[in-house]
């Protein structure tokens, strides 16, 4: 026989059950949020901890149980899980916009010293931008941009094929080539 429950579930109300029996069959969402729910509903069918969590994939009751708890306090923010772990988030949604504003906007020659954006050249950007990012790393605003569905190949800035500013001694000459359009094929 198992023990008492300390916390249990909550009546279910039928948004809840429908939105929790949804996640449950979804396959397009994290196995976290799909193993939640489908616990939450087996306790709400009357199962056991431990039954609930060999249901979701699980091994033990005290996790269930902390699910339970949660969604007492929570609602339906309990599926989703929160940060697992680690060093604490560094940047958050505010920089992880201004990340990707800053990657939107057109990069100005004589200010950002590039007419395309690079890694590197977002990277010098950000840092050296009075409300920036001092610390970023590449690999911080490329993971931003991936998250963001942003492919760097797709959406990256361009110049003019076959214009060039050139340095010469009277001073910078513009040269455009005229077989430019022919040599890309």
């Amino acid at each position: 026989m198992s023990r008492r429950q300390k916390a249990p579930l909550r009546l279910l109300s039928g948004e809840e059950r429908n939105t929790l029996g949804r996640l449950s069959r979804l396959r397009s969402t994290s196995a976290a949020e799909v193993a939640r729910a489908t616990a939450l509903l087996a306790v709400s069918d009357g199962q056991s901890y431990t039954t609930a969590a060999r249901r979701a994939g699980r091994r033990a009751g005290d996790t269930v149980a902390r699910w339970v708890a949660r969604f007492n306090d929570e609602g339906l923010a309990a599926v989703t899980p929160r940060h697992g772990g680690g060093p604490s988030v560094r940047y958050g949604e505010t920089q992880q916009r201004r990340i990707l504003a800053e990657a939107e906007r057109t990069p100005d020659r004589a200010r950002d010293g590039t007419a395309t954006w690079s890694l590197s050249t977002l990277q010098r950007a950000l840092r050296q931008a009075p409300n920036g990012l001092p610390a970023i790393s590449t690999h911080t605003i490329w993971r931003a941009l991936h998250a963001a569905g942003r492919s760097w190949q797709r959406n990256r800035t361009w110049c003019d094929t076959g214009v060039v500013a050139r340095r010469r001694k009277a001073g910078t000459v513009t040269v455009a080539d005229q077989d430019a359009v022919a040599k890309r094929g």
